[in-house]
């Protein structure tokens, strides 16, 4: 059904459609060696799509359809046995690949921070604009007025 799906022009609410040249999912299907003669999935495909007439499937329809088939492969696929046996065998598999992962990587890099820095924090919370406003701290107060100092004379 997906390479049916793939190489015609899919419609809805019709087995064929001689007016767009399209055709059923079912019909592709067969058209491309798939046997198959479910009523219920004509009737669901129409249903999905909400059919009143014949009429070319959107993409996102034709979308939908090529996940859920796929989907259905993958599902026929995978392994049987019980979730908890598969969950251990992805923990190993998980704790195989960081001991790889930690035996390859490089040590981690400290950068250095002196000690003599100071760390200076300013509680904003209950005066949210006080960054715009002048400093108490004479410290802070005494950088503009140097650097004033150093100003040419006439300029602000």
């Amino acid at each position: 059904m997906l390479r049916g799906i793939e190489d015609n022009t899919i419609i809805v609410g019709a087995y064929a459609d001689p007016r767009s040249g399209g055709i059923c999912p079912m019909l592709a299907a067969h058209r491309n060696g798939g046997r198959t003669n479910l009523a219920s999935f004509a009737r669901s495909w129409d249903r999905y799509t909400d059919a009143r007439r014949p009429r070319l499937a959107t993409e996102r329809e034709v979308m939908t359809l090529t996940s859920l088939l796929e989907g259905s492969l993958v599902a026929e696929d995978a392994p049987t046995g019980s979730v908890a046996a598969l969950a251990r065998g992805l923990r190993a598999e998980r704790a195989l690949a960081a001991a790889a992962d930690a035996a390859t990587a490089p040590p981690p890099v400290v950068p250095d921070e002196p000690d003599a820095a100071p760390i200076r924090i300013r509680r904003l919370r209950k005066q949210p604009l006080a960054w715009l406003r002048r400093s108490s701290r004479p410290e802070d107060r005494e950088a503009p007025e140097a650097e004033a100092a150093t100003r040419p004379a006439g300029v602000a």
